[in-house]
C-alpha cells in the first residue's frame, strides 16, 4: 500500500513540475504581444475598400483600420502603419517586419504560408474575412481573435 501512495505522490510531483515549466500558453515565439504592449504594433495595410483605405496624406480608414485601432487601444499599444500591396506585406510579415496584415483578406488567401490567418471574424457575400499575424505569434493571435470575437458579439 505504501508503494502505491509513494508512486502517486511521485507522479503528482512530476506532473506539477512539468506543468510549471510550460510557462504561459499560448506564447509568442518572439514576444510580439509583450513588445506591442510597451510600444508599437506594426500593421501592414493593403488598400481594399471598404476594409481599408489609405489617403495620400498617410491617413488610414476603413472597418479593419478601426478594428485594429480598437485592438491596439485594448492592449495599450500605439499603431505604426505601413502601406503596401498585399504581396509586399506578405513578404514583410514573413521576415518579421510586421505584426499584423489587414486589407480585406479572406480565409482563402494565398498568403497562408507567409502569415497565420485569424479565424473568420465575419462573413461578407459568402467570404470569410480574416486578418494575418506573424507565424508563431500565438499569444498575439489569441488576443486579436478574442478582441474580434468581443467586437462581433461572439463573446462578452
Amino acid at each position: 500500500m505504501s508503494r502505491l501512495i509513494w508512486w502517486r505522490a511521485a507522479s503528482i510531483a512530476a506532473c506539477v513540475s512539468f506543468l510549471s515549466a510550460c510557462g504561459t500558453i499560448p506564447a509568442d515565439s518572439i514576444g510580439t504581444l509583450d513588445r506591442a504592449r510597451t510600444g508599437d504594433l506594426v500593421v501592414g495595410v493593403s488598400e481594399h475598400q471598404p476594409w481599408t483605405e489609405v489617403s495620400g496624406k498617410g491617413e488610414y480608414s476603413g472597418s479593419e483600420v478601426e478594428l485594429i485601432k480598437g485592438f491596439a487601444e485594448s492592449i495599450d499599444a500605439d499603431v505604426e502603419w505601413y502601406s503596401a500591396p498585399e504581396s509586399v506585406l506578405a513578404g514583410k510579415i514573413k521576415e518579421d517586419q510586421l505584426d499584423i496584415v489587414i486589407g480585406g483578406l479572406t480565409s482563402t488567401s494565398p498568403w497562408s504560408t507567409h502569415m497565420a490567418l485569424t479565424r473568420p471574424y465575419t462573413k461578407v457575400d459568402g467570404e470569410s474575412m480574416v486578418m494575418g499575424t506573424r507565424l508563431g505569434e500565438n499569444e498575439l493571435m489569441v488576443a486579436l481573435e478574442r478582441y474580434l470575437a468581443e467586437e462581433f458579439g461572439e463573446i462578452s
